[in-house]
């Protein structure tokens, strides 16, 4: 059976930037990411900018970095649309770094934050949204757990093109941070 890998999640720093801003420059990192239609879709100051204003809480984002077991930072994920009446939240992530595609990191990212998630904020669910070509993507995430709730029709403007996305979600109840993926 394939272990999964040890992953840790952190609080942003500034010293992060640069790294983001350098994955953003990559159009196959972006391809499915919410992002500007310009190239580059930000610019280091941009980049920073975001990064305090995750940092500072004023955004609405908990964004954490993903880092490997070894300490090296590869990407983001983050929990926003927070709705804390009816306890639940969006999920984002990005493995920035593609040599750690594939290998189940995002998995672990995953696992973690939805921990986390559940936990520390009281959520019951936390749901998602995929563009339907994503499959590699919604793979991953039924392998988690989640499940498919509706196609969100012409729900993203890629490219000039609308395209539908699955709006997906798993329940505190479904959750189990034990297992092994």
């Amino acid at each position: 059976m394939k272990t999964t890998p040890e992953v840790t999640l952190r609080e942003l720093t500034l010293d992060d930037a640069e790294e983001r801003y350098k994955w953003c420059l990559d159009k196959e990192v972006t391809k499915h990411l919410n992002m500007p239609e310009k190239y580059p879709p930000f610019s280091l100051e941009e980049t920073r900018a975001w990064i305090d204003m995750c940092i500072n809480k004023t955004n609405g984002y908990e964004q954490k970095a993903i880092l490997t077991g070894e300490g090296k930072h590869i990407g983001w994920i983050d929990l926003k649309n927070i709705d804390h009446l009816n306890k639940h939240a969006e999920l984002g992530i990005a493995i920035g770094d593609k040599a750690y595609w594939s290998k189940g990191y995002g998995l672990a990212a995953m696992r973690e934050m939805l921990h986390w998630g559940f936990e520390e904020l009281g959520l019951n669910k936390i749901w998602l949204r995929v563009e339907i070509d994503n499959e590699k993507a919604i793979k991953s995430y039924r392998k988690m757990g989640y499940v498919e709730e509706g196609i969100l029709r012409q729900d993203r403007l890629r490219s000039g093109e609308f395209v539908d996305r699955l709006r997906m979600s798993i329940l505190r109840e479904e959750f189990v941070y034990e297992s092994k993926i």
